[in-house]
């Protein structure tokens, strides 16, 4: 496997085709804006500055790194002969299946199709392809280039050639794969979304506030990052998105979203991504500032 394409340039998709990218393989950045792939490639760019600056890369590294990067618009030109396509888009099951169904019609047989979902049933994403044994779940955490996990979602269909090709080819990104069955939530958000569903009720029912919360997950339990900081920083919609997953899926009111989640992503705020959330982020300031609201 020597060459492949990512959908989608966010922050996922630019991590994902980074660390591809800086292990050898050939990739195909795809996205509907131009603009979304240029802040991808300046974002890369930076990050790769960052490692050169910390002595963890070389600079000819770093050239290399970018010399396999590529980017399109269009999908057809930016899938020529690549052997795996793993698709990082906004979590949204329609758009997903659209894109699964596009790829099951243009790539070639035999192509592996993965996608970065955090939540979404991959036995459901592979029905709408003619080979659902080559789909297969590969989440990564954010930050790609940091985080050595690589979850691994075996859909109903999903070949073990097609998990082993993955597997393996997850050790040769530095990650560590963990394979793991399709249920909703997977192993990740289905530990993770209840925990900040948790300490986000404990904020709605008043048991303490903002910075007290984050402090005792942070100083008692030895997390880098509380879970109010932590959901701020996946986004709070995408938190919401997850949990709801969970809650239609498993159909148990303990995945029910808490209701101040709800309204905060209603009203826009969606944490770092938005500016703010249960903190403030301001440009320029790295000091966290408790959001108005919860003071």
């Amino acid at each position: 496997m020597n060459k492949i394409a990512v959908i989608g340039s966010g922050t996922m998709g630019n991590g994902i085709a980074h660390v591809f990218a800086q292990h050898g393989f050939k990739v195909s950045i795809i996205d509907i804006s131009e603009d979304a792939l240029k802040k991808a490639i300046s974002t890369i760019d930076k990050n790769l500055t960052r490692q050169v600056e910390k002595g963890t890369i070389t600079a000819d590294a770093k050239q290399l790194t970018l010399s396999n990067l590529s980017t399109t618009t269009f999908i057809k030109e930016g899938l020529q002969d690549v052997e795996l396509v793993v698709e990082a888009a906004t979590e949204n099951l329609e758009l997903k299946l659209k894109i699964f169904k596009d790829l099951d019609e243009v790539t070639k047989p035999g192509t592996i199709l993965a996608s970065n979902t955090s939540s979404i049933s991959i036995t459901k994403i592979a029905s709408v392809t003619k080979s659902p044994g080559n789909v297969i779940g590969m989440h990564f955490m954010n930050p790609v280039p940091i985080m050595k996990l690589v979850e691994v979602i075996r859909g109903y269909s999903t070949t073990n050639e097609t998990t082993h090709t993955i597997m393996e080819l997850s050790k040769k990104l530095g990650k560590i794969p963990v394979e793991v069955n399709d249920y909703p939530g997977f192993v990740a958000n289905r530990i993770l979304m209840p925990m900040i569903n948790e300490a986000i009720y404990s904020l709605y029912e008043g048991v303490a506030g903002v910075e007290e919360i984050d402090n005792v997950m942070k100083l008692g339990m030895a997390h880098p990052m509380g879970p109010l900081q932590l959901a701020d920083f996946i986004g709070l919609d995408i938190c919401l998105s997850i949990l709801r997953v969970l809650h239609d899926g498993f159909g148990n009111p303990k995945y029910a979203p808490c209701p101040l989640l709800v309204n905060m992503v209603q009203a826009g705020n969606k944490g770092v991504k938005s500016g703010s959330g249960f903190y403030q982020y301001m440009t320029g300031n790295k000091d966290l500032i408790v959001a108005e609201k919860f003071k």
